[in-house]
């Protein structure tokens, strides 16, 4: 007796939640009827449910109520905390899992003892990436992996060919970006422009630099050298855990 009634409470509870997730779900979708809906959960609010839905770039975070008449679109503190929820949440599911990247395709510069490990997706002729490269030099102890990501200058894509066909690759660079000198090179060489640039929009990188880290954390944007180190140290504490 005792099996079956519980049992019965189990498949209520169940039933419940479906029902519950079916109404979020369908309000959503009145919402944002193009959008995919990739998760719902319920939020840490009482009576919140967090909807995670698929959008042109990456995702996006929606609070529907139970029934499925209210949601906000906007950020969750936890003011006891002082937590933004949805900024961590939003970071969660950014991640990369640096080590499936592949690194053969990006320029490789080890400074110091190289033990700590950094990827940059850079534009040759974004000012931005420039100014990124200042500070990457007060940064020690560094090995960074830097794809070649020209999207929004054109003139960037023979100029980041050049660079990939010096033979010292790292230095053709360093010099570019700090310099402004180019290889004499042609640029004819096999590179990998095109695999790097379907990479980086299937991961929905929107603009350079964009720095990923070991433990997954994306930084899009310039970031001064004293944010850089701290990040780094983030991801290193993260794999010592």
């Amino acid at each position: 007796m005792t099996r079956t009634w519980i049992a019965t409470v189990a498949f209520m509870l169940a039933t419940a939640a479906s029902a519950d997730e079916a109404t979020v779900r369908a309000a959503a979708k009145r919402l944002a009827p193009d959008i995919k809906v990739t998760s719902i959960r319920p939020a840490p609010m009482a009576g919140m449910n967090e909807v995670v839905l698929s959008g042109p770039q990456g995702p996006l975070l929606v609070y529907i109520n139970d029934k499925g008449t209210y949601a906000f679109a906007g950020e969750l503190i936890d003011i006891l905390k002082e937590r933004n929820l949805t900024e961590e949440r939003i970071d969660e599911l950014n991640r990369v899992k640096f080590d499936s990247l592949p690194l053969d395709k990006a320029i490789k510069v080890v400074k110091g003892n190289g033990k700590r490990r950094l990827v940059v997706f850079s534009d040759p002729d974004c000012p931005y990436c420039r100014r990124l490269e200042k500070e990457l030099l007060k940064v020690d102890d560094v090995t960074i992996h830097t794809f070649l990501y020209p999207i929004a200058h054109p003139a960037a894509i023979p100029k980041s060919k050049q660079i990939w066909c010096a033979a010292d690759r790292g230095q053709a660079w360093t010099d570019y970006m700090l310099k402004g000198d180019l290889p004499s090179n042609k640029g004819d060489c096999a590179n990998p422009l095109d695999a790097v640039m379907a990479l980086g929009q299937k991961m929905r990188v929107n603009g350079t630099p964009t720095l990923i880290f070991t433990n997954g954390h994306r930084a899009p944007g310039f970031i001064p050298a004293d944010r850089i180190e701290g990040l780094l140290q983030e991801a290193a504490q993260g794999a010592a855990r």
